[in-house]
């Protein structure tokens, strides 16, 4: 049966959301098979760097790694939706795509986590907050989300970016 739904249109989109939840999935998966690991490697290095750290750096260095999974899965299921939407949409097929490229850039915000996460024991947490590649991905992300999400509804409530009649 085919329903006139080409994919092709959305599938940047599409794998890059798909390869968030994959990211997201991986985590739990090294989390159930060893915690210990992600929680050594935090221990080590704020043992090697303890000028920057402090009383609660371990604690809230394991809850950036949290942070990341829970955002990948949960930023991705919910893209997917936003994909499908576009892809049903009355959208011309170049602002699909250009639309879906943007939610699906969105799905990346879950990286800023796991980039704090990588370099908070090694340069603080405050440091890999406001490190250029957190914020760069912050930014990015949450901008190519937010314009993916205007088109969705300019698309939707506005007739903006559709085809014509």
């Amino acid at each position: 049966m085919n329903l006139g739904i080409d994919l092709k249109v959305i599938k940047i989109g599409l794998l890059i959301a798909l390869m968030s939840l994959v990211f997201g999935t991986a985590m739990g998966v090294v989390f159930g098979a060893n915690e210990d690991m992600v929680k050594n490697y935090i221990s080590e290095n704020i043992a090697s760097n303890p000028t920057v750290h402090d009383e609660k750096s371990k604690a809230k260095i394991w809850r950036y790694a949290q942070r990341s999974h829970f955002h990948a899965s949960g930023i991705a299921a919910y893209s997917l939706a936003l994909l499908l939407i576009i892809l049903l949409s009355k959208m011309k097929d170049s602002m699909k795509t250009l639309s879906s490229i943007f939610i699906g850039l969105g799905t990346l915000y879950p990286l800023s986590w796991f980039c704090m996460f990588l370099l908070a024991p090694v340069i603080g947490r405050n440091a890999a907050h406001n490190h250029i590649l957190t914020e760069t991905i912050v930014y990015v992300s949450v901008g190519a989300f937010c314009i993916g999400l205007f088109m969705i509804f300019a698309s939707l409530f506005f007739n903006m970016f559709n085809q014509k009649s």
